[in-house]
């Protein structure tokens, strides 16, 4: 464990980590990461467990265990408690009011000469009405399962 890893907590800190602990209306992870930053603490003439140790008795990764205690260090105790937000993610492309028009467009009789709705043929129209800037059939094909429509 290096010094710059060294987590040391105040009685105030602890306290709250301890109330994180037992059950409740908190997520596995925020007391699994508690649990995590009560035993590496250093601070009150405690020692603290290397993240091997840690890894072991909580049964998680060491990984895991290397990154709640760098984060701790690095930028507080709310910052290792709380997932970082994940800026890679995009939004959905089809949502809400695309999703109804789409519903809608599906609930409908196929065009003529068609037997039922192509993933292609839903896709296009939304295009063309201005529903959305673009559109793939796979984002249509994604989005149908969480109805319960079916394509025809």
């Amino acid at each position: 464990m290096h010094k710059t890893e060294r987590v040391t907590l105040t009685d105030e800190e602890r306290a709250r980590l301890e109330q994180l602990t037992t059950p409740g209306k908190t997520s596995v992870r925020t007391q699994s990461h508690a649990r995590m930053l009560l035993t590496a603490d250093c601070g009150d003439g405690r020692v603290g467990w290397p993240d091997e140790a840690i890894s072991q008795a909580l049964d998680v990764r060491v990984s895991t265990s290397t990154r709640v205690r760098q984060r701790v260090v690095a930028a507080g105790l709310a910052a290792a408690r709380h997932r970082k937000p994940q800026l890679h993610r995009r939004s959905p492309a089809c949502e809400g009011a695309q999703e109804a028009h789409l519903l809608a467009r599906v609930c409908r009789a196929p065009p003529e000469g068609r037997g039922r709705w192509s993933l292609r043929l839903l896709a296009d129209p939304m295009v063309e009405l201005v529903y959305v800037e673009s559109v793939s059939h796979e984002t249509i094909r994604q989005v149908l399962p969480t109805t319960c429509s079916s394509r025809g």
